[in-house]
């Protein structure tokens, strides 16, 4: 029989009217920014397309333009109003920036540049001051005319920041006549009024800025004064001469003023370099701080750099004052110009001869503290964030300014060049004694995947997002461990005493450490060159030790190894420290019904509940006190557990803390621990 067709028109006709009903708006498209809704038998129509107007998008997925609504993305709003101000100083019309924290958490920034043009914006028709903080997409930095040089360049940092907050309140002084203009919430709540000449002693130019974040936004609305000092010192140094006063009017001195920073840096980036040296707790390999400057039409170029007798590198780029932590094109011509001119010269002055292998990237930049700023017109970045330049030609720029400048240092200062090379060349021999380890290690079958440590409890389960391992403090506690695990996805590795102090040591000492070998062998992904995380073969690493000064120390040795060694297990959130209880709260005489306080705090408060009368509080000496069944339910089980999650926040200052705790210098560590000695809980050990 033929097929039969239906007409168009009749399938039409045989649906409902319900069934032709646009459904009911549900969730918005992170990607495209549209608003999607749920349709029956996957209809999707026209109906299902909304377009977020003004603000909207930005409150609805704040992630997509500040990178997250945790404490990091509450400081960078700070940095978005900051920046603004550092554009007008970087074109020459600001040089001083004062950031004040209220006693309401609210962030009052302010700055004496030229103010925002006060008049009404010709195609928006509404206030110019009013477009910046309402508009996306709209600032002075795209035509090139009113900023030759800026960080700021998506023209959203101001709205974004204003769409994000509770309140906003901007006070715009231009050629002496002062305008004021509320915000709640990224719409207006006082329009834009002009309020009259300035006092004869007020100042005649530049923008205030107050804002209070949302609580409804952010997981918390209390700033950091440490966070936002890191950010502000490292702008003073950036750009020498401008100041920057910090302010925390949470804070009273004992004066009676308000706790503050009074921030200037005439040398600039020579003074960065000097101020992380020190931070590195080593002693630096030559006196002096290199410095290198270059240009090229509008670009500029500085490098500033210094070797210590540390064997990590720290190097920090920065385009426009943003720091790129993912580099670019400007690191990738510091590296190679780097190389080249050491092995150059190496060989000119036969520190290498013609057989020697050249000195490798990793050998020439150990132990080396360095800086690279450029600053350039239409900077192309990865992202809103900036995480990542990717301007071509300013590799030439930096490499031709390292080749030329580097080279003539070098030159005119031998005895440097020597003690340059000479930290290069065992670096050299190092990684040589590292290859070879690690090649015996292989030779061996210790770090292949197929040989697994012998005091391994492995787990059933194969998916890597699916399993944990427990790198546990002794034999006891590991054997109470592998009785009172899940064994379908926990592992469970004893610890052989106390890991190497890796903050002393270079890899070759790694590859032949009885300590670490399990650990590595475990974990399955590498280390150093032969890292490799999609080996991983546990989704979660949980350090498990006990809670005294011992323990403490296992922990900061582990997160040590992590942090040098395989550093991307943090960055991705693998890292975990489980938190066993303090104590055991108990009444004399009766089964079950224990308690367990993981502070003294909470210790007192279950014995208050139970009763003072024949209540015990055993102190736990440690894990291995616990039987499998305690270990499990108080550290372990997923349901009642605490763990908490290994992040970096700010990796230079990890880098400077893992360098006082654990490097060589035992001095600033005395005085840290003098200092910082009544936060310790005070632990019956």
């Amino acid at each position: 029989m033929p097929e039969e067709k239906i007409t168009p028109e009749e399938e039409i006709d045989e649906t409902t009217e319900e069934e032709l009903s646009p459904p009911e708006l549900i969730e918005l498209d992170e990607d495209k920014g549209e608003l999607i809704t749920a349709v029956e038998d996957n209809v999707y129509t026209e109906n299902q397309i909304q377009v977020l107007e003004g603000l909207d998008a930005v409150r609805k997925r704040p992630g997509m333009y500040i990178g997250t609504t945790s404490s990091r993305g509450l400081h960078h709003l700070v940095n978005e109003i900051v920046d603004n101000s550092i554009d007008e100083a970087l074109a020459g019309h600001c040089d001083l920036i004062q950031v004040t924290v209220n006693e309401d958490n609210s962030v009052t920034v302010e700055d004496n540049g030229r103010g925002i043009p006060a008049g009404i914006h010709p195609t928006q028709g509404i206030p110019t001051p009013e477009v910046v903080y309402t508009i996306l997409h709209a600032g002075g930095k795209f035509g090139g005319e009113g900023y030759k040089i800026a960080g700021g360049l998506h023209g959203v940092g101001a709205s974004v920041v204003n769409a994000l907050s509770e309140w906003l309140e901007l006070v715009d002084v231009v050629d002496g006549i002062r305008y004021t203009e509320r915000f709640e919430k990224g719409s207006v709540a006082r329009p834009f009024r002009c309020e009259g000449p300035v006092g004869e002693d007020e100042k005649r130019h530049g923008v205030t800025v107050t804002f209070k974040p949302d609580h409804e936004i952010f997981e918390t609305t209390v700033f950091e004064y440490d966070i936002l000092l890191n950010r502000m010192r490292e702008q003073a140094f950036l750009n020498g001469g401008i100041r920057i006063i910090l302010t925390d009017r949470r804070v009273v001195n004992d004066d009676g003023s308000f706790k503050h920073i009074d921030l200037q840096f005439e040398g600039g980036i020579r003074n960065f370099v000097s101020f992380l040296t020190e931070q590195k707790h080593s002693e630096a390999v030559h006196p002096d701080v290199i410095y290198m400057r270059g240009e090229k039409g509008t670009s500029q170029a500085e490098v500033a750099l210094q070797y210590n007798t540390s064997y990590t590198e720290t190097i920090l780029t920065f385009a426009n004052n943003m720091n790129t932590v993912e580099g670019g094109t400007h690191e990738t011509g510091f590296k190679t110009a780097l190389t080249r001119v050491l092995n150059d010269y190496a060989r000119k002055n036969n520190i290498l001869s013609s057989s020697d292998k050249a000195l490798s990237g990793e050998d020439v930049r150990e132990g080396i503290v360095a800086i690279i700023s450029v600053k350039l017109e239409d900077a192309q970045f990865e992202s809103q964030t900036k995480a990542k330049l990717g301007n071509s030609e300013i590799r030439a720029l930096v490499d031709s300014t390292v080749s030329t400048r580097f080279s003539e240092y070098l030159e005119e200062n031998p005895s440097t060049a020597r003690a340059i090379l000479d930290k290069a060349l065992a670096a050299s021999r190092a990684r040589e004694a590292a290859r070879k380890a690690r090649e015996l290690t292989r030779r061996k079958g210790l770090l292949e995947g197929s040989s697994l440590p012998g005091k391994l409890a492995d787990c059933q389960e194969r998916d890597a997002s699916l399993t944990e391992i427990y790198l546990v403090e002794g034999d006891s506690a590991g054997g109470s461990a592998k009785s009172g695990r899940e064994s379908r996805y926990q592992a469970i590795l004893p610890l052989r005493g106390k890991v190497l102090n890796v903050e002393k040591s270079r890899l070759d000492k790694v590859y032949s450490n009885v300590s670490l070998i399990p650990i590595i062998q475990a974990l399955g992904c590498g280390i150093g060159e032969d890292f490799d995380i999609t080996k991983l073969r546990y989704g979660k690493i949980i350090i498990m030790a006990d809670a005294d000064v011992d323990g403490s120390h296992i922990r900061i040795l582990l997160l040590t190894f992590f942090f040098r060694h395989m550093k991307q297990l943090i960055d991705d959130g693998h890292v975990f420290l489980a938190q066993p209880p303090l104590y055991k709260v108990y009444k004399r005489g009766r089964s079950g019904g224990e308690r367990y306080a993981f502070s003294d705090e909470e210790r007192d408060r279950f014995i208050e509940e139970l009763g003072t009368n024949g209540v015990e509080a055993d102190r736990y000496k440690g894990l291995g006190e616990m039987d499998a069944e305690q270990l499990w339910e108080t550290t372990m089980d997923p349901e009642k557990r605490t763990l908490k999650k290994v992040t970096i926040e700010d990796a230079l200052a990890c880098d400077a803390a893992f360098s006082l705790l654990m490097g060589d210098k035992v001095e600033p560590r005395r005085v840290f621990i003098e200092e910082n000695a009544k936060y310790a809980e005070n632990l019956d050990v």
